[in-house]
């Protein structure tokens, strides 16, 4: 019987996964599978899965109210929201707040992720520089900053810069932190390497301490972009001409339950959207630094 060499063999083949499959004698044989084409079956089962979740959530949640299993009153239903939803967007309200806090999120984020990115980096300069600012570091960073919202929108006023120093102050500290955790992790035998070949400090900096610092600053990405949010719903609650945040409070204070639920699914959607914003800045992130 003549065997075939793996140059025979099709490409697909060489390449593929090997799992066992049961053989003409009864033992077990290898079965080739296509990595690729299993993981993207995953990624479409798990997106499917989700898809199924989200109206089963929605179906009962409305199917309950309408028994009156869920008191309407407090609950409001997906229909309803979505009325209701529908108004806010005809009048201009509900796009206006959004934009209003959206762009007050993602300034402070940004802003707070570079500057806090600068500041973490900036401590590989000098070990007595980092050795001191460290334990303030910490306190700042267990510092309940929400608390101090209210003297923020005292000193900046209730437009919105004050939002945005919000959301600043929530994400600087954690990624000053994220970054100087990348410094410390450096290899020191690596420093030393490129002293003896020649390279100055700014050399070493730019081409050892940022690109292994990286990982770290990375990680810190997908928290940041949920404390901003955070920051700046928070000063929205306290006083706002505009935002999401305002609007819910406005809509307690009036008791209009449904336009309360609006700006809970709204913000709950426009958190999902900007996690998926900054996993997609991850990714691109990572593979730029990967080439490098």
């Amino acid at each position: 019987m003549k065997i075939e060499s793996e140059a025979t063999l099709p490409k697909s083949a060489v390449i593929e996964n090997i799992i066992p499959r049961k053989a003409s004698h009864g033992a077990e044989a290898p079965v080739i599978q296509d990595e690729e084409l299993l993981e993207r079956k995953d990624r479409r089962f798990v997106l499917l899965g989700r898809l199924i979740l989200t109206v089963l959530v929605v179906v009962v949640w409305e199917g309950f109210t309408r028994a009156g299993w869920l008191d309407s009153y407090y609950w409001s239903s997906p229909s309803v929201i979505a009325e209701t939803a529908w108004i806010q967007i005809a009048e201009h309200n509900l796009l206006s707040d959004l934009l209003y806090t959206s762009g007050s999120t993602i300034i402070g984020f940004v802003a707070g992720t570079l500057l806090g990115a600068l500041l973490g980096l900036s401590f590989w300069w000098s070990r007595r520089y980092a050795l001191i600012s460290e334990p303030f570091l910490i306190v700042l960073n267990a510092m309940p900053k929400l608390a101090l919202a209210p003297i923020v929108v005292i000193l900046l006023g209730i437009g919105f810069f004050s939002k945005v120093a919000l959301a600043f102050a929530l994400t600087v500290i954690v990624a000053a932190l994220s970054a100087y955790s990348g410094v410390k992790s450096v290899d020191p035998d690596m420093e030393k390497l490129m002293y003896s070949l020649g390279a100055k400090r700014h050399q070493v900096f730019a081409k050892v301490v940022v690109p292994w610092s990286m990982p770290w600053m990375i990680s810190s990405l997908r928290i940041n972009i949920a404390l901003a949010l955070a920051g700046a719903i928070v000063g929205e609650f306290i006083a706002s001409s505009k935002g999401v945040g305002r609007m819910i409070v406005y809509a307690g204070t009036i008791l209009d339950i449904d336009l309360v639920w609006v700006g809970v699914v709204v913000l709950s959607v426009l958190s999902m959207l900007m996690y998926w914003g900054v996993v997609a800045l991850e990714k691109w992130l990572s593979k730029g630094f990967v080439k490098q």
